[in-house]
């Protein structure tokens, strides 16, 4: 289907709502958060898998696509934001499936608001980024430490393009995604591209705000309460972590090492999946595997429609 959006107020203005999937009144709820400068498109392929069965809810966050008139000054920020989504849609106690920053902010709306949040599943995220003396702690410069570990996602933030070829053609030597848009999620993820990108012919540029990226990213490595949530969530949790880094690096963001070294709670389940950080929302194996997540996570229908203004 045709994602139909919705405008949220927010502090601020109004926050746009992609609503990814059609489901009946009573159908389980997901709310699913992107990553760091990514888009609602993103959560497309895995949607596909839940269309007719979960509601599922993506925003483009604030200061990203057509949410980028909007400013963050940090998680609690988007966390405000899923909070306000929830009153307006009329949702009690969904899934919170977030990706890489996504994953931040849903453990912390969990923690935080532990009567808004009925499961959380956190895709390559959610959990600290590894330890002192890493890479993450040994560079002081935000964007250099950024372009380490994302490259061209980072680059594209201060450049310009001449139209949707142009732009594409960048994303088109990307080391993971660049193989996908050849592939047959090709469609799905030149469309999610291409809605990070505006402006006129010839000076077009991505939607995602440095300045939100710098500050979200800030609380990602060290703010306390965003680095403790997953520690302090109430609710179950599952975590899918890819075997692989965002640029195809043999070692991803996290490890069965280091995961275990965190100490995650009991009732946190945990699987490796064969893939790369952004491959997770692309491969059809771990597309089906973080939907059939959301499928136990959301549980059985509750009876309960959403409020909509957009049928």
């Amino acid at each position: 289907m045709r994602p139909l959006t919705e405008q949220v107020a927010v502090d601020g203005g109004s926050l746009t709502v992609h609503r990814l999937t059609q489901a009946p009144d009573g159908a389980p709820v997901v709310v699913a958060l992107h990553s760091i400068s990514s888009n609602a498109l993103a959560w497309v392929p895995v949607a596909r898998r839940l269309d007719g069965l979960v509601h599922v809810l993506a925003p483009d966050m604030r200061g990203r696509a057509e949410s980028s008139h909007l400013r963050s000054a940090g998680l609690a920020d988007h966390v405000a934001d899923v909070h306000a989504l929830l009153v307006h849609f009329g949702v009690t106690r969904p899934v919170l499936a977030g990706h890489d920053m996504g994953a931040f902010v849903a453990a912390l709306a969990a923690a935080t608001h532990p009567e808004d949040v009925g499961a959380v599943v956190l895709v390559d995220g959610g959990l600290a980024f590894p330890s002192p003396g890493s890479l993450f702690n040994a560079i002081a410069d935000v964007d250099e430490v950024l372009h380490s570990i994302i490259g061209p996602a980072m680059d594209r933030l201060s450049m310009t393009f001449d139209d949707d070829a142009a732009y594409l053609a960048h994303w088109g030597v990307h080391p993971t995604l660049g193989p996908h848009l050849d592939g047959a999620s090709g469609p799905a993820l030149a469309a999610y591209l291409l809605h990070d990108l505006a402006g006129p012919r010839g000076q077009m540029r991505s939607t995602s705000s440095l300045e939100s990226v710098r500050a979200d990213w800030a609380d990602l490595v060290s703010d306390p309460a965003t680095l403790s949530a997953v520690h302090t969530m109430q609710c179950s949790a599952t975590l899918l972590y890819a075997g692989r880094g965002p640029l195809g690096q043999p070692e991803g963001l996290y490890t069965a090492d280091r995961i275990a070294a965190a100490h995650l709670p009991p009732d946190v389940t945990v699987r490796g999946l064969d893939s790369d950080h952004y491959g997770v929302l692309l491969d059809p194996a771990s597309v089906a595997a973080v939907a059939d997540a959301l499928t136990v996570s959301a549980g059985p229908p509750s009876g309960r429609g959403i409020h909509t203004s957009v049928r």
